[in-house]
């Protein structure tokens, strides 16, 4: 198995998240001593009990609203300018957010405007990281230099799946070693080697970190006394399947064995893990529907403003949750009344049966609201593969292989082939999500889910994924 990292968090941005700390400590301890040096303001000192009470309360709330935002992430695709706005976005999500945990503790805000200023300069501190960190080219610290082992159809697996340029930041890939037994067919791009040394003298002289085995045909055609004197040089040795599955967030669904699903099925639940579960999930909505409250109300007024005050504002849909059982789900109507009068259909990108204010029912995840009744009732967790209508379903698990493994855990209002994967419809698109499903399945946890939570909130702020 490859060494495995924490779910997109790699070298690039924990230095980005180091330095992003020492940024937010350092703004905070000057900003503090410049406004008590300049003002009349009696401010906590360092090395205070409060000093560090109040520090948690404004470092903690921003590291989650910069992550929440997608500036942790050091694949996306942002203008400096469009990395300034997300940047406002999070100072102004965690003011809000630090001023509310200072309303619920018995604990009093700094004097004055101090909080206000010290946000003033960490937009500054934060911009001016950020231009270091991207004229820099951050995202390469860390970068490993690969050595693919095999030239056919499977190595051919790292273009289909890593074809844009951000989603190899994290590797250099060298070259391929083409031996016998490779596929003509498919083969990948990039340079090709057939060796005339052993393969361990080959790895030295080229200075390659991590060999990835990615043969068509293994038996006989590896040079195992070689892969066998690298890994005891230190040299990672990784199979093409766990390569895709660290570097991307994804199972390589069309090259995986049976024994990927036996050996990776998890202990069920036990009833007090499953009480947990609803719990926190049952917390949840209710934290939602304590903020969102006005936007159901919004969304009500202008459904019945757009379609008469006798138009439906809700509608229910039948869809297959764990263990293939169904249940309906329940959407804010995004769609014209005689939606499906020709039978069920995909939604596709842009639907021309999508009404004017369900267009923005959809981009922002407003109409999804109603579905907080279902994980009330326990048919859904906030978190986990997305609940497939029953025609389609019953199509997926005919014609892809593994479909049926994402209903071993509870659907989800978001997951991580939402984060991952853009709106899509289709056999292939649900191909391609089932990839992200099947990786999430494998890596379930609940500091996993709380990441997809925090990240989703980047998708609803900034109307992505639908």
């Amino acid at each position: 198995m490859s060494h495995s990292r924490f779910h997109d968090l790699n070298l690039s941005n924990a230095t980005l998240i180091f330095a992003d700390i020492l940024v937010l400590f350092s703004i905070f301890t000057f900003g503090l001593v410049g406004i008590d040096y300049f003002s009349t303001l009696s401010l906590p000192h360092y090395g205070d009990a409060s000093f560090f009470i109040h520090l948690v309360l404004y470092t903690l709330p921003l590291q989650i609203a910069l992550l929440a935002v997608g500036l942790y992430n050091e694949k996306l695709r942002e203008s400096f300018n469009g990395i300034a706005i997300r940047l406002i976005v999070a100072l102004f999500l965690a003011y809000i957010l630090a001023s509310g945990i200072y309303f619920i503790l018995p604990l009093p805000s700094l004097p004055g405007f101090s909080r206000e200023l010290i946000f003033f300069f960490t937009f500054i501190g934060l911009i001016t990281s950020r231009f270091v960190a991207i004229s820099t080219n951050y995202e390469k610290i860390g970068q490993v230099k690969v050595l693919v082992i095999g030239a056919g159809e499977r190595a051919s697996l790292i273009e289909k799946c890593m074809r844009r340029k951000s989603d190899r930041v994290h590797v250099d890939i060298y070259g391929y070693i083409q031996i016998d037994g490779d596929s003509d067919l498919h083969t990948p791009k990039g340079n090709k080697f057939e060796l005339d040394c052993p393969l361990n003298e080959f790895v030295n002289k080229h200075k390659i970190e991590e060999i990835v085995i990615a043969a068509d045909e293994r038996r006989g055609n590896l040079p195992v006394d070689s892969l066998f004197n690298c890994k005891i040089e230190g040299v990672l040795i990784t199979d093409i399947i766990d390569f895709i599955e660290r570097e991307t967030g994804q199972i390589a669904v069309t090259h995986i064995y049976p024994s990927w699903v036996i050996y990776n099925d998890k202990k069920p639940a036990t009833f007090i893990a499953k009480a947990l579960n609803w719990l926190f999930n049952s917390s949840v909505a209710v934290l939602i529907l304590l903020f969102c409250w006005p936007f159901i109300l919004l969304a009500i007024f202008f459904i019945k403003l757009e379609d008469g005050i006798s138009s439906p504002i809700l509608y229910s849909q039948q869809r297959i949750g764990l263990k293939g059982k169904p249940f309906n789900i329940y959407k804010f109507r995004s769609m014209s009344l005689d939606a499906e009068k020709n039978g069920a259909q995909w939604a596709t990108k842009s639907d021309p049966r999508v009404t004017k204010v369900g267009y923005y029912l959809r981009k922002y995840r407003i109409d999804e609201l109603p579905q907080l009744f279902n994980v009330f009732r326990g048919d859904m967790c906030f978190v986990g593969p997305r609940p497939e209508r029953p025609q389609f379903s019953e199509q997926f698990e005919e014609s892809i292989p593994y479909y049926n493994h994402r209903h071993n855990v509870k659907p989800g209002l978001t997951g991580w082939a939402q984060l991952k994967y853009p709106y899509g419809s289709g056999k292939e698109d649900a191909i391609e999500k089932l990839k992200f499903d099947l990786y999430y399945i494998k890596h379930r946890s609940f500091v996993l889910d709380l990441l997809i939570l925090v990240r989703t909130s980047e998708i609803v702020l900034f109307g992505k994924g639908r």
